[in-house]
C-alpha cells in the first residue's frame, strides 16, 4: 500500500481523541550501564498522574513531570534510535505524544555517534546491538520495568536510526554495496561521512549474517532510512513485522530513490508509506524552539511554505495511531 502525503483532518482527530484520555508525561534522564564501555545516556518518557510543567531539554523545552511515578500497568514500550550526530532528545515531541497515549518511550544517545562524540559515526553496523541493549535495560534494569509488557515493543528510527531499526527487525544489509554506490555518488552524505572518518570501505564488510533480528520488536516506524539501497529484496526478505515508512519529498541528505524508496520497493509485505510534500531530511526532527533556531539554524531551516510544527502534529498522530493499532 502506498500513501502519498497524509490525511491531515483524520490524523488531527486521532490526536484530539488520544489527548482526551491522555495522562501527563513523566520524564527521566538516566545513564545505562554498557558492560566494559562507558555508560550510555538515555531519556525515558512515560504516563504519569503527576502534574507536568515546562522543563528544559537542551536547547528545547518540554512539558513533563521529572522523575514522577509511572501510571499504568502492562504498558507498551517504544525505543527510539536517532540519526547521525544526534541525541536521545531529537524526537522528544514524538516521545511525548506516545507517552500521553500510554507508552513508555526510551531513547538513547548512540555511543560514538552523537552530537558530543563523532568518533564512531561511520560505524553504523554497531548500532543495532546498542538498540538491543536499550531494550534489555528497559525490560530488566529500569527501576519500573515491571510496568512494561514485554509482548508490546515497538521501535522508531530516523536516518541512521532508520537503518538501525530495519536491521533490528530482521533486515540484513549488504554493506559491500556502499563501495560501488559511493563510486557513483561520491558527494552523498553517507559517502562523505565515510571519507571524512577515514574508514576503509572494502568489499569485506560485515556479512548479512552479522545482523540478527530482535524478535521482541513487534512493529516499526522508519523515517528516511540511511543506506536503504544496501538491503535489497534479499536483505529484507525475512521481515515479518508491520512497518510504517516515511520519506521527505525534497530530502537533500538522503535523496530519492536510493533510501526510503529502495526500501519500500524491496519490502516483502505491504507497508504504510508516507511521502511528505516539500519536506527535507531534518524536518523529521522535533520542531525547533527559538533557542535552538538561534543556536543551530541549519537544523531548523525549512523550505518555503513548509511548516515543521504543523507537520509534526500529523506525523506524531500517525506514529501513535500505528503503534496503538499494531501493539494493542
Amino acid at each position: 500500500m502506498r500513501l502519498a502525503g497524509w490525511a491531515v483532518v483524520v490524523a488531527l482527530l486521532l490526536a484530539a481523541a488520544s489527548a482526551a484520555h491522555a495522562r501527563d508525561v513523566g520524564f527521566q534522564t538516566l545513564t545505562m550501564p554498557n558492560g566494559a564501555e562507558a555508560p550510555v545516556k538515555i531519556g525515558v518518557w512515560y504516563p504519569t498522574d503527576a502534574a507536568a510543567s515546562e522543563q528544559p531539554l537542551g536547547a528545547q523545552t518540554q512539558d513533563v513531570a521529572p522523575d514522577a511515578p509511572v501510571a499504568g500497568e502492562r504498558l507498551g514500550l517504544v525505543v527510539i534510535s536517532h540519526g547521525t550526530g544526534g541525541s536521545f532528545s531529537d524526537h522528544y515531541d514524538t516521545a511525548l505524544a506516545l507517552a500521553k497515549a500510554g507508552f513508555v518511550v526510551a531513547s538513547l544517545s548512540h555511543p560514538g555517534d552523537n552530537f558530543e562524540d563523532h568518533s564512531r559515526a561511520a560505524h553504523i553496523a554497531d548500532r543495532p546491538a546498542q538498540l538491543k541493549r536499550l531494550i534489555d535495560y528497559m525490560l530488566a534494569e529500569w527501576p519500573q520495568h515491571g510496568r512494561i509488557d514485554p509482548r508490546k515493543i515497538g521501535a522508531f528510527g530516523f536516518s541512521a536510526g532508520g537503518f538501525t531499526v530495519l536491521a533490528s527487525i530482521g533486515g540484513q544489509p549488504d554493506l559491500a554495496e556502499v563501495r560501488p554506490h559511493c563510486a557513483v555518488h561520491p558527494v552523498g552524505f553517507d559517502c562523505q561521512l565515510i571519507r571524512q572518518a577515514g574508514v576503509s570501505v572494502s568489499p569485506t564488510q560485515p556479512p548479512r549474517s552479522f545482523f540478527t533480528a530482535d524478535p521482541r520488536i513487534k512493529a516499526a516506524v522508519v523515517a528516511a532510512p540511511a543506506l536503504g539501497y544496501a538491503f535489497g529484496r534479499e536483505g529484507l526478505a525475512h521481515l515479518k513485522v508491520p512497518i510504517q515508512l516515511w520519506r521527505a519529498e525534497q530530502d537533500s541528505t538522503l535523496p530519492n530513490p536510493w533510501y526510503a524508496e529502495a526500501v519500500i520497493d524491496a519490502l516483502p509485505l505491504p507497508a504504510e508509506y508516507f511521502v511528505v510534500p516539500n519536506a527535507d531530511h531534518l524536518d523529521f526532527l522535533a520542531p525547533c524552539s527559538a533557542g535552538l533556531e538561534k543556536a543551530a539554524p541549519d537544523i531548523c531551516r525549512e523550505h518555503p511554505g513548509f511548516d515543521r510544527a504543523k507537520f509534526h502534529q500529523t506525523f506524531d498522530a500517525n506514529v501513535v495511531r500505528f503503534f496503538k493499532e499494531k501493539l494493542g
